[in-house]
């Protein structure tokens, strides 16, 4: 039988203020069912090199047919914003490429998403916009 790794809205947060970014942090369902049925949590961060990244946990997947076992938030789906406004990476790196939203990550590719974002040198894209490249 396969583990998950649930992550949760504070698990998440730790992740991207470790990458140094700061965090902004909503609940959903985890708190209380009569909130938004649409998503669990929801993480937003901005990084010092400007670019951000809203973390959205949706509905809780279920492992077995009962919510009081098996209910996980095993995996995220990440939007990038550069700007303030949802935007792909420049060429190059191996996460948003041509696309603004990562779907259904775990806990580990989400890590390698933060650092990815972290690392990027925002000059690339006014270079790339130049070459035509982007």
């Amino acid at each position: 039988m396969e583990t998950y790794q649930a992550m949760t809205a504070e698990s998440v947060g730790a992740i991207l203020q470790e990458a140094g970014a700061d965090v902004m942090i909503r609940s959903g369902r985890s708190d209380s069912y009569s909130a938004p049925r649409e998503f669990s949590f929801e993480v937003k961060a901005i990084f010092p090199n400007g670019m951000g990244m809203n973390v959205i946990a949706r509905q809780f997947n279920y492992r077995d047919p009962w919510e009081a076992k098996g209910r996980v938030n095993d995996m995220v789906d990440v939007l990038l914003l550069r700007d303030g406004t949802l935007a792909p990476l420049p060429k190059g790196f191996p996460w948003f490429q041509g696309i603004e939203e990562e779907c259904g990550l775990d806990e580990e590719n989400l890590r390698k998403v933060v650092e990815c974002v972290r690392k990027v040198n925002t000059k690339l894209y006014l270079l790339q916009e130049i070459t035509g490249d982007l």
